[in-house]
């Protein structure tokens, strides 16, 4: 609640000075049923609640109306605007808007997916028909093969959605398979002014690539022949090829703004979406100031599977964004396919890299001058990093050159290095980035590699100048390899829990494959995303955990046929614990950023595996109700909670639920503040619904932390049906620990329930902190 009052605090500061009373969009929330009787709709209420805070010069301008997932209005105004009209008694609240950004063929058999199966879940689900996904991006290219609706039947009869169209989104742009188009573009326009039309479509219509990509993933149809740039050869499907799309375009040059996610989600609840998928996020602020968080919460109230992708900021802790616990949380991991293209030095070194390059360049044996860019004159920083315009032709032309990653983006390096006459690059990770590679469509030849092995390559260079041989190199693409191990490794770039915003919810809470994913793309955008790319390609090679949250969007709709009368919540349980921890080696996953032993902050519950989630014999489910009584016991207040769940809500009987760990997660997180005490213990209580066998006796595993006790009562649950709920009482003690003032230390451990044929698992972590 602190951010809340630091919001306000920084309005009165604000207020008081003109010079800096600048004007942004802020998201209202009424009231839900305030409306006087003499305003014939909410719109016309809404402008003239404006009205009576705004100056007369001052237009009472309406961005969005929401009245599905939130009710009220977003608009632009100075902070003065916003501290007037919170002061009205009809407004909850006045939320800030944040701009979001996108977290940017081989999945569905190595998810074990075959469309050869007589039994299995493609069979089970059809393939995911009837079912709608929503997908919350850049738009879509709906004359994709992807969204074909060969011998799809009639669009399911509960849709009230539409397909809005434009000049260059026509009348046939939607089918069978792509049932819905929309776009939202007034809060995007209201930061950055009217649109430039010449660059990007005021439709439905994807000028980025990232939606038609993610679209695509989540329930593209069985294409074939399908590559990029002949790299990934094969069948292009995804995870449910017969599910409904809905693309809902949210996400323009500028970002994806918080007043228009909202509005698709309203939006999309109200067309009557299964399934949203939303693959970008920003900055974790507490729910009720959350756009992602408040439209998720509605959606999930009204049976909608909300899956959202955990962000790009890995491999660093503390990084994982969309963390509300109503959300499912997507991080990514690798597949068994990559794309070898090794670096061959002077010295007779080889050191691995990858790339997707098929376009003219190196001789076969031929050895090219070798260069670091952060040598060739200049400030030497901006040349490392191969920025526009920072490096010497004279220095580079005809030259294999090696960038620092960051700042630009990766094919942005080799565009610079091409333009100064580069003939190729090696882009070295940094320390940060670790061990991780990211394989991309380069405008050059040109390969990434590790940390370890750009340091190798740089001091290679540096010795060859001081002898009298100098450096020399060449990149030898090796195109597709297929049963690579070990797989899946977690994703370097992956984000990382704790949890920022409630560390007793286990975030991430699963990963799906998000490195080097083929999928559709749309034409006119280059596969490397550079603006000189004119290459024109069907499909594309992506890496994000973006990527990884539609697997999940998918493999939801396929559950959801499945199993209809199993709630957001339930889906998601099935997914978590019967998620692997497992590499195909038989070992506990890796992480791919130092090559260590991953851990549950990287992975959360495991990786998804799609045929056992479908039978994952108990599920933990959680009730609108359930989520207030966490709300109350995060201590946050009433109105707060009015404005997430648009319920009047009485937090008095919270208590009985216990503490926020109470929530009936699939995961388990005990914190620990140890504020000099030697010995303390908490409980949990969990209910599990069986959706197994009718008569089934479950017995428990406890794999305790390291230096806990933890014990389970009763240690095995007896059902008699399906559908029967079983509640049980975990206990966790465990003693204090030397730790510097504000250290953390977390051991983590499991809960498994088992009746012989299932395995219900739940990850156990404690974490003791030492306060400042």
């Amino acid at each position: 609640m602190g951010f809340f009052l630091f919001f306000f605090l920084s309005l009165l500061s604000l207020a008081s000075s003109a010079s800096r009373d600048h004007h942004k969009t802020f998201i209202v929330r009424v009231q839900n049923d305030a409306k006087p009787s003499i305003f014939t709709t909410h719109k016309h209420w809404y402008e003239s609640s404006l009205a009576s805070v705004l100056s007369r010069s001052t237009p009472a301008q309406v961005l969005h109306v929401y009245d599905t997932v939130f009710h009220g209005f977003s608009a632009k105004l100075s902070p003065t605007d916003a501290l007037n009209l919170q002061t009205l008694p009809h407004i909850l609240a006045v939320i800030p808007e944040q701009v979001r950004r996108l977290h940017t063929t081989r999945s569905p058999h190595f998810l074990g997916l075959q469309t050869t199966d007589s039994a299995g879940l493609l069979k089970e689900s059809d393939f995911g028909s009837d079912l709608v996904i929503g997908v919350l991006d850049t738009g879509v290219w709906p004359e994709r093969q992807s969204f074909n609706d060969r011998d799809l039947g009639p669009v399911p009869s509960k849709w009230k959605g539409q397909c809005v169209t434009t000049k260059d989104f026509g009348p046939g742009s939607c089918n069978k398979k792509l049932i819905g188009a929309r776009f939202f573009c007034s809060g995007y326009e209201a930061s950055n002014g009217k649109m430039n039309e010449t660059s990007e479509f005021r439709s439905p219509r994807d000028t980025d690539g990232h939606g038609t990509h993610t679209a695509s993933i989540a329930a593209g149809r069985y294409v074939f022949p399908a590559s990029t740039l002949g790299y990934a050869k094969g069948v292009a499907a995804g995870m449910a090829p017969k599910a409904r799309l809905a693309a809902y375009k949210v996400c323009w040059t500028a970002g994806c703004f918080d007043s228009d996610i909202l509005a698709a989600f309203d939006a999309a609840v109200a067309d009557g979406v299964d399934v949203i998928s939303l693959s970008v996020g920003g900055v974790v602020v507490p729910y009720h100031l959350d756009a992602i968080a408040i439209g998720a919460f509605s959606a999930a109230d009204q049976g909608v599977f909300v899956s959202a992708s955990a962000g790009n900021g890995g491999p660093g802790g503390l990084t994982v964004t969309n963390v509300a616990p109503w959300v499912a949380t997507i991080g990514a991991g690798t597949i068994d396919r990559d794309f070898p293209a090794d670096v061959k030095l002077g010295n007779g070194k080889v050191v691995p890299g990858v790339s997707v390059y098929n376009g003219l360049g190196l001789s076969p044996g031929r050895m090219y001058p070798l260069v670091y860019g952060g040598t060739g004159g200049g400030d030497g920083y901006s040349s490392s990093l191969c920025l526009e315009g920072s490096l010497d032709p004279k220095f580079v032309k005809g030259k294999m050159v090696v960038c620092d990653r960051g700042i630009n983006s990766r094919a942005a390096k080799g565009e610079v290095v091409k333009k100064a006459g580069g003939i190729g690059m090696i882009l070295a990770n940094g320390v940060f980035d670790g061990e991780g590679l990211v394989a991309d469509c380069h405008v050059l030849p040109a390969t990434a590699v590790g940390a370890s092995n750009g340091d190798e390559i740089r001091g290679y260079i540096d010795s060859a100048s001081k002898s009298k041989s100098p450096a020399t190199a060449t990149i030898l693409f090796k195109g597709t390899r297929l049963g690579v191990r070990p797989a899946p490794v977690v994703a370097s770039f992956s984000a990382r829990g704790p949890n920022p915003e409630t560390p007793e919810i286990l975030k991430p809470d699963v990963i799906a494959p998000g490195l080097n994913i083929l999928a559709a793309w749309p034409d006119k955008v280059g596969p490397s995303g550079v603006s000189s790319d004119s290459r024109n390609i069907e499909f594309n090679i992506l890496s994000g955990t973006s990527m990884a949250c539609p697997h999940v969007s998918g493999l939801a709709a396929l559950l959801k046929v499945a199993h209809p009368e199993w709630s957001p919540a339930a889906i998601k349980s099935a997914l978590m614990t019967t998620a692997y921890t497992v590499d195909n080696r038989g070992e506990t996953m890796l992480d791919e950023s130092n090559g260590n032993t991953s851990t549950v902050l990287d992975f959360g519950s495991g990786h998804v595996h799609p045929t056992k989630a479908m039978d994952p014999g108990l599920v933990y489910d959680i009730t609108t109700m359930d989520y207030i009584d966490f709300l109350c016991n995060s201590n946050y207040t009433i109105n707060n909670i009015r404005v997430l769940t648009r319920k009047n809500v009485d937090c008095s009987g919270a208590k009985r639920a216990g503490h926020v760990g109470n929530l009936n997660y699939p995961s388990l997180s005990a914190v620990f503040q140890q504020y000099g005490r030697r010995n303390m213990s908490t409980h949990f209580i969990r209910r599990v619904t069986n959706v197994g066998d009718p008569n089934s006796i479950y017995k428990v595993t406890i794999q305790p932390p390291s230096g806990t006790v933890v014990t389970v009562k009763p240690e095995q649950l007896v059902f008699r049906r399906v559908g029967q709920k079983l509640n049980f009482l975990v206990r966790v003690q465990t003693m204090a620990m030397k730790l510097s003032p504000g250290g953390t230390s977390m051991k983590t451990g499991s809960i498994v329930w088992s009746d012989g044929k299932h395995e219900v698992t739940s990850p156990l972590t404690v974490t003791m902190q030492q306060p400042i």
